[in-house]
């Protein structure tokens, strides 16, 4: 739990000391820092150094203020880098929403960014693709739910079931599912989801730097007419050291799961060479 003025942040650390980028993981809407355990495990076996958090609300985290979106969100995680000391470059991984998070970071402190991995991630188009805004505002209902069935006990029978979709093991495992039980975890992850049109407008204020490395992984086969597919691809496209890895058989979830991290390990490994 790291202080970070007034309230606190959970973070997992992993990794042998060193100069090499840290690697910092942004997690999805609903996630935690628990979901980045096989891919930590991954890069320690490389000698690389990563981090992991509860965003604010989030798992173990304290809340932090209003709106929740993502500039709020990412002056807790320059906080953050400043409690332990993380002055220099980072490597940002981004999944799922988190991938709106780390693409608002480098846009905004590039100088601090070596490289993006986005890890089917969302990106600012994909909110106006049609259907999509309506698809967000049910989320966040549906989370907004998830807390009022937490407070009444009521969440721990969906946690055994959504707390899998990954394939974490043992503590990482037990750890999400309690996670997933707490009706303070879905509140806070309600108040990100309605920030995500926000989050999406921030996000897109800009582009890249196209100097800048990207690495795309995305869940299944490649399908040129789906419309989320090319918007997810488009930031490595556009970057002169771009890399693309669509998982067939993968998932959203599963993505980041020990049966397909890989893939992820090779966007950061492009990253680290390009960079």
């Amino acid at each position: 739990m790291i202080d970070i003025g007034a309230r606190r942040l959970r973070v997992v650390r992993a990794g042998p000391a060193g100069p090499s980028p840290l690697i910092v993981c942004e997690h999805g809407a609903f996630g935690c820092a628990a979901d980045w355990a096989v891919v930590q495990e991954k890069l320690v076996a490389l000698g690389l150094r990563s981090l992991a958090y509860d965003r604010a609300g989030l798992g173990y985290s304290d809340p932090g203020p209003s709106p929740r979106d993502g500039r709020e969100i990412n002056q807790d995680c320059e906080a953050l880098l400043a409690a332990i000391g993380e002055g220099g470059p980072v490597l940002l991984v981004g999944h799922s929403m988190g991938g709106l998070m780390v693409r608002l970071f480098a846009l905004t402190r590039p100088e601090r960014v070596v490289g993006l991995v986005l890890v089917d991630a969302m990106t600012p188009e994909i909110i106006d693709i049609p259907g999509g805004r309506r698809a967000i505002q049910g989320f966040g209902r549906l989370l907004q739910v998830a807390s009022f069935a937490g407070r009444l006990g009521l969440m721990a029978p969906v946690a055994r079931v959504s707390s899998g979709f990954i394939g974490l093991t043992g503590a990482a495992a037990r750890e999400k599912r309690h996670i997933h039980g707490l009706a303070t975890h879905a509140r806070w992850a309600a108040a990100e989801v309605l920030g995500w049109p926000a989050t999406s407008t921030l996000a897109g204020a800009g582009e890249l730097p196209v100097d800048m490395p990207v690495a795309v992984t995305t869940a299944g086969a490649y399908h040129p007419a789906n419309p989320v597919k090319q918007a997810q691809v488009r930031p490595a496209t556009r970057a002169k050291k771009g890399h693309v890895e669509h998982v067939t058989g993968s998932t959203h979830a599963s993505l980041l799961g020990p049966q397909h991290a890989d893939a992820i390990i090779r966007g950061v490994q492009h990253v680290l060479a390009a960079g």
